[in-house]
């Protein structure tokens, strides 16, 4: 066994006997507050010491011409208990008294005797009489002491072939819970070590990631229970942080081959421009727009990068504007028909209203509702048409942008958002930097707004935009 875990039954075994400690001590107070009794001389003093007192003030009875008085020392000993005394004849009739209760009887009968003999009490609790016997001249004399203290008299009825020696049986019945305690310690404390070694090994193999989850329904269940989803987490995190940093290693492959795509014709064109005795104005007007039109794709690769961080940490600033949303989207729709790329595609438009006031800007909406509009078109077939519905239920304002097109799977639509993700269910390569619907859905965040996709494979994809709208 390692030094943890003899540290760790050592630990276990102290806080046992503190607590062993303090039940011993606590029922210690508890049986001293039980047989003790607070005597009217301000001291403490046994319960029974009032029975003791009354067997011994015998003492103090005296008879002069055969009448019962009490001496002045047993006097004394009365006021300095408080106590009263009553002495009865053999027909229970008071011959004598002293300070006796004022609801005291001058007779009393054998029952009464032998009930006050039993009990202690003679109807007030709070006072406790003891009685004993004296004889003179052959005549029995029976004496009533009054004590103002509530004790109680138990008597117990015990086995006689077995309990012979009290103190033997006692310290018997300690040694054994003793022993019992030790060895209950001992078992437990040999438990919880290994129950903690086993969740330190957890832990290192957690860190390790050479953790087997761990089944287990005793008193640690919820501890194995969330080292089990810990170990799930970083698993999760780990398959995470692989799956980014490949798309990272995808997005920088695919940025520095875009990259270099428009700098071939660059670089060869001018190359052509500066070497070669070029006087055909035709030929230098035809270079230098491949020149610039490769320049333009470069800006625009530049410019996303640009857009998505300013978006991601909030530093593009967002121009508001109250304005009708749907001649919004009507003008936008309108200028993409206009394209001739896109002159022969199908847009359909459907509105409830013809009039939503929404603050928003339009620069950016355009560039958002833009990229939905032509990703469907540019991963679609030649046959694949969009259509754009917009309704208002209470202040919410819902935009669904839908197309018939190829469709996505569920993995290509839980990472359609991310930066360096590029769908794989499309009929051609495009070319692109991976960032137009990342930036689409900054944008629509930025306005306020939340987008959610929905798509099935060959049936179509709905992209639901919701913005909060008064």
């Amino acid at each position: 066994m390692k030094k943890s875990g003899y540290r760790s039954i050592l630990h276990i075994y102290l806080m046992l006997f503190l607590a062993v400690f303090i039940v011993i001590v606590f029922a210690g107070f508890l049986i001293l507050s039980i047989i003790t009794v607070h005597a009217p001389a301000n001291s403490f003093a046994r319960s029974d010491y009032p029975m003791e007192f009354t067997r011994e003030f015998g003492e103090q009875i005296i008879f002069i011409d055969d009448i019962p008085g009490i001496k002045q020392s047993g006097l004394e000993l009365l006021q300095s208990n408080q106590a009263g005394i009553q002495i009865l004849n053999d027909s229970g009739q008071e011959v004598a008294g002293y300070q006796k209760p004022q609801n005291a009887k001058d007779f009393y009968s054998d029952a009464e005797l032998l009930k006050i003999c039993q009990t202690g009490h003679s109807g007030d609790s709070q006072t406790t009489l003891f009685i004993g016997t004296i004889t003179h001249n052959g005549k029995d004399y029976t004496y009533i002491i009054y004590f103002p203290l509530n004790i109680s008299k138990i008597t117990m009825y015990l086995n006689g072939d077995r309990f012979t020696a009290g103190k033997s049986i006692i310290l018997w019945c300690i040694s054994t819970v003793f022993f019992i305690i030790l060895i209950s310690g001992f078992i437990y404390g040999f438990w919880i070590t290994k129950t903690i070694n086993r969740m330190s090994v957890s832990i290192k193999n957690i860190a390790g990631r050479s953790y087997v989850p761990i089944s287990n329904n005793g008193v640690f269940n919820d501890v194995f229970e969330s080292l089990n989803d810990l170990d799930m987490e970083i698993r999760a995190s780990d398959n995470l942080k692989e799956q980014t940093e490949k798309m990272r290693k995808d997005w920088i492959a695919n940025i520095t081959h875009d990259l270099k795509t428009p700098l071939s014709p660059i670089k060869g064109y001018a190359e052509v421009l500066s070497e070669q005795d070029i006087t055909s104005g035709e030929k230098v007007k035809r270079y230098s727009n491949v020149i610039l039109k490769n320049v333009s794709y470069i800006e625009s690769l530049i410019d996303d990068l640009k857009l998505t961080y300013q978006l991601e940490n909030g530093m593009f600033p967002v121009k508001r504007e109250e304005q009708n949303f749907v001649g919004f989207l009507r003008e936008l729709v309108i200028d993409i028909l206009n394209n001739p790329e896109y002159e022969n595609r199908i847009i359909h438009f459907d509105s409830a209203r013809e009039d939503i006031m929404f603050s928003f800007d339009r620069k950016l909406l355009t560039r958002a509702f833009q990229n939905l509009i032509v990703n469907a078109f540019v991963h679609g077939s030649e046959d694949t048409e969009v259509t754009i519905q917009i309704s208002v239920m209470g202040n919410i304002m819902e935009v669904i942008v839908s197309d018939n097109g190829n469709g996505m799977s569920p993995y290509e639509t839980s990472h359609l958002f991310q930066r360096y993700y590029r769908g794989t269910n499309t009929e051609k390569k495009t070319a692109g930097t991976g960032l137009g619907l990342a930036i689409t859905k900054s944008i629509i965040e930025a306005q306020g707004g939340n987008i959610i996709v929905e798509s099935e494979i060959g049936v179509g994809t709905d992209f639901r935009i919701c913005f909060p709208v008064t």
